[in-house]
């Protein structure tokens, strides 16, 4: 499995990510400055969380339209599969890669905490080594990671299983006080329609090591490693 991160000015997760990748596949992935407009071969391509260009405009604005992204969205159009987590979805989002967008939290504040995500479905390269309904504990970061769409498209995600996490309770209940930014039904992560593209807010790659305090995430990079060998 060979994979590559997409590093922007203001990128601050690529090397966690680069760790987790390590961890599940045993090799270390390219780190792609976003100014290349190439990629190398690889099975998939991550776009790690942070805060590039400043968040200035609106968040992942101007970083979808790097150089890179071009290339990004032809691969994932290819089938490769694509995960952006936390800034990596607002671009993703923005790129047009996957529907909706991430607004302000509802808090009007950063938001840095433990929180508790409902894996809604184990049928994706993402998430078959979980199972559906299972409960995970990873950390949130992020001032905009408040999910909006309008219901038609919510609609549509739901009933195509595009859904692929729900901010919970710690016994898995879907309720307002467990949703830390006011995502429009809760939703933490989604795919686009053919599930070769993830996005999601919660850090994956800060929960693969014991010593980061949950492994919870691990479980992610090791369905891709699994999938994509």
């Amino acid at each position: 499995m060979k994979t590559a991160v997409i590093v922007f000015p203001g990128s601050n997760r690529e090397h966690d990510v680069a760790d987790a990748l390590r961890r599940s596949t045993g090799k270390a992935p390219a780190l792609v400055w976003h100014r290349d407009s190439e990629l190398p071969d690889v099975d998939l391509v991550v776009l790690p969380g942070g805060f590039a260009y400043g968040d200035y405009l609106r968040t992942g604005a101007i970083a979808a339209r790097s150089p890179v992204m071009n290339e990004v969205i032809r691969r994932a159009e290819k089938g490769v599969a694509v995960v952006g987590i936390c800034n990596g979805f607002q671009i993703l989002c923005e790129s047009g890669l996957l529907p909706g967008v991430l607004l302000s939290n509802a808090s009007l504040k950063f938001v840095c905490r433990d929180v508790h995500l409902r894996v809604e479905t184990s049928q994706s390269l993402f998430t078959a080594r979980y199972q559906t309904g299972e409960v995970l504990r990873v950390p949130v970061a992020h001032h905009d990671g408040n999910y909006f769409a309008d219901d038609a498209t919510l609609d549509r995600l739901e009933d195509k299983g595009q859904v692929a996490f729900r901010y919970c309770a710690a016994d898995g209940a879907v309720q307002t006080a467990a949703n830390p930014n006011g995502s429009a039904r809760n939703i933490a992560g989604v795919f686009n329609a053919t599930k070769n593209v993830l996005g999601l807010m919660p850090h994956p790659e800060n929960a693969t090591d014991s010593l980061l305090g949950s492994t919870d995430g691990r479980g992610l990079f090791d369905s891709l490693a699994d999938a994509l060998v």
